[in-house]
């Protein structure tokens, strides 16, 4: 989800930190407060609201330095001048490198003025000089930087998560001065892969955590907001099943309407104008500015948002646009180290690298001029192997798709089988399938790359493997599920899992503070969920027609991994993933108005004919 900073009640590590860069400690020998002067002020935009904006300008007058901007709904604190925060910029080398440092609270939001809105819909055709979107704001503002700030002329921006959209939405009709952005995990569509829904399926855990404090009233002196309700619990799981149905989300003792934007997201629960004039991409045309998107392959919130603004932006002709995915969680590069992940080892400190060679050079070339940056189009740290990939585009010209196909006795080979087979299992609303095997009453933010033998173990989840590998195969590109299904009821939800199972032999690691078994490890490599009633539109939903066979195709996130000699590829079906999705009556109906009775048992059928198609290296 996108991450806050503030009150929380099941959030996970990555809806917390980032408002002004991130809380790692900075370098001891370097203080903000010994080499910059904090200033705050208010800018006034072109229909006359005033943003809040904190500027942090070196001491040292010997250059004239150009200005890094984050634009946030998280705040800029903390709040007064004598007060420094832990880092300014997107990693600490930048803080040391010298520039202006500017963070502004957006439109409504902390100390700003105005009306906040969720993932303000850009204005295409601003006829009317008073009308503003972000992209008006964030010119505004450096229209006001340039004239009242001692500067170089150039101007870059950045931001994690809901910032990254602030940063992707200075693009459209950049300002001219805008020389460099980086958006990184940037909230870019929130029905179809972001935040709040993925294929139509509701992100229960996250969002009812996150609106809560979002939604919340705000202080009077504009520095915080209060909760809309107060709650907690150690068992996300437990707790969400004994509220129940989808609709007790909104009643007297959680949002009871009071949560604006919570009520919004569930009344619109298909692909409709409140979502299409929030989907950034359709702005992104003709971008100008060096552009530098960063993505983790581990993000649970906006991995979508990195790769789709990124294919975005590469249709603008000779655009100066590239890519960046390393094995991080949501914002796990601006951490100062990052040498592991879940049950990852990665030999090195990943992060030393990017934000050196890559972030740094990139923002010191096209802000100051200095060295150069000849970076790949695409770079992307390779899981499985531990190494930096290089590609000149994305997805790599060698990735050929390869369907494996799902068989009889839980085999998943290259050739398909007997079509008219088919596994099956039954469905329970009352018992979901939990997406973690942790107790916890936050998300568990290893996940997504968490062992998934508690899964294959239930008797509503289908297992498919291939035999033992005799020979490496890496996948770089694009997944895509190619589903032939049937079901009982007249709606069901399909999660799809990517697997990679260790062998009997692998030894556990020398030191293992998580008791972690690696032997027989079905570590997950990417996973999905689609909502069934969207299979041939989400504009649109559908019921089915119980017991025929439909098929469902549908993209799973990309991926560069390489399953190694001796391990096996599997892949994992169910029909729930509780409660990181809400749960689906497997009743055709608006699931926000579902009662208890609406919530049904159905009988899953999954055909042979079905097949994973995997982006294989040759």
């Amino acid at each position: 989800m996108k991450n806050i900073k503030g009150i929380f009640i099941f959030t996970s590590l990555s809806i917390f930190l980032f408002t002004s860069g991130f809380t790692q400690k900075p370098e001891k020998t370097f203080s903000l407060k010994d080499n910059y002067t904090k200033a705050e002020l208010y800018v006034t935009m072109r229909d006359g609201v005033n943003l809040f904006t904190v500027l942090y300008t070196p001491k040292d007058t010997s250059e004239i330095y150009p200005i890094i901007m984050e634009r946030t709904p998280y705040s800029c604190a903390p709040y007064g001048e004598g007060k420094f925060p832990t880092g300014l910029g997107p990693n600490r080398m930048l803080d040391q490198e010298k520039y202006i440092f500017i963070v502004q609270d957006v439109r409504g939001r902390y100390k700003s003025e105005g009306n906040f809105e969720e993932m303000t819909p850009g204005v295409l055709n601003k006829k009317d000089k008073k009308l503003v979107d972000e992209s008006s704001d964030t010119f505004d503002t450096i229209e006001w930087l340039l004239k009242n700030t001692r500067n170089n002329g150039k101007v870059g921006l950045f931001g994690i998560s809901y910032p990254g959209f602030y940063a992707s939405a200075s693009l459209p009709n950049a300002h001219p001065a805008i020389k460099a952005v980086s958006p990184q995990a940037p909230v870019t569509d929130e029905f179809i892969g972001d935040d709040c829904y993925h294929n139509g399926a509701f992100f229960l855990l996250d969002n009812f955590d996150f609106y809560n404090y979002f939604d919340g009233k705000k202080d009077s002196n504009g520095e915080n907001y209060t909760p809309v309700f107060k709650s907690r619990t150690n068992d996300a799981y437990s707790f969400f099943l004994k509220m129940g149905p989808l609709r007790n989300s909104n009643n007297a003792k959680f949002f009871n309407n009071k949560g604006k934007i919570f009520s919004e997201i569930l009344q619109n629960d298909r692909y409709n104008d409140f979502w299409k004039s929030r989907n950034i991409r359709t702005h992104l045309n003709n971008i100008q500015p060096a552009v530098l998107v960063v993505g983790g392959w581990f993000d649970a919130e906006d991995l979508f948002g990195a790769l789709q603004t990124y294919k975005t932006i590469e249709k603008t002709p000779n655009n100066k646009n590239q890519l960046v995915m390393g094995p991080w969680t949501h914002g796990g590069w601006s951490s100062s180290n990052w040498n592991n992940y879940a049950s990852y080892d990665f030999g090195i400190n990943v992060n030393e690298y990017y934000q050196k060679e890559i972030e740094t050079r990139f923002f010191n070339y096209y802000l100051k001029g200095k060295g150069d940056f000849n970076l790949a189009e695409v770079t992307v740290f390779e899981t499985g192997t531990n190494e930096w990939k290089k590609y000149s585009v994305w997805p790599p010209e060698n990735s050929v798709a390869t369907p494996f196909y799902f068989q009889q006795e839980g085999k998943l080979m290259l050739q398909p089988g007997n079509t008219k087979a088919y596994s099956e299992y039954i469905s329970d609303p009352a018992k979901p399938v939990p997406y973690t095997s942790i107790i916890s009453g936050r998300r568990n933010n290893e996940y997504m790359a968490e062992d998934q033998r508690f899964a294959a173990q239930r008797p509503d989840v289908v297992v498919f493997e291939t035999d033992t590998l005799m020979e490496d195969i890496t996948i770089t590109g694009k997944i895509i599920a190619n589903l032939f299904v049937s079901t009982s009821g007249s709606d069901a939800d399909f999660i799809v899992k990517l697997i990679d199972v260790l062998p009997d032999t692998e030894k556990n690691p020398a030191t293992n503070p998580k008791n972690l078994q690696m032997a027989g490890f079905q570590r997950l490599v990417r996973a999905e969920v689609f909502r069934g009633k969207f299979r041939n539109s989400y504009e649109i939903p559908e019921a089915f027609i119980p017991n025929k066979i439909e098929k469902i195709s549908f993209a799973l996130n990309e991926a560069a991994h390489t399953f190694k000699k001796g391990h096996r590829v599997m892949v994992q079906v169910q029909s729930s993933w509780f409660p990181l999705v809400d749960r689906n009556p497997q009743k055709f109906i608006r699931i926000a108005e579902a009662t208890e009775k609406d919530y049904q048992k159905a009988s899953i059928r999954i055909y042979n004919n079905s097949n994973l198609v995997l982006p294989v290296i040759k």
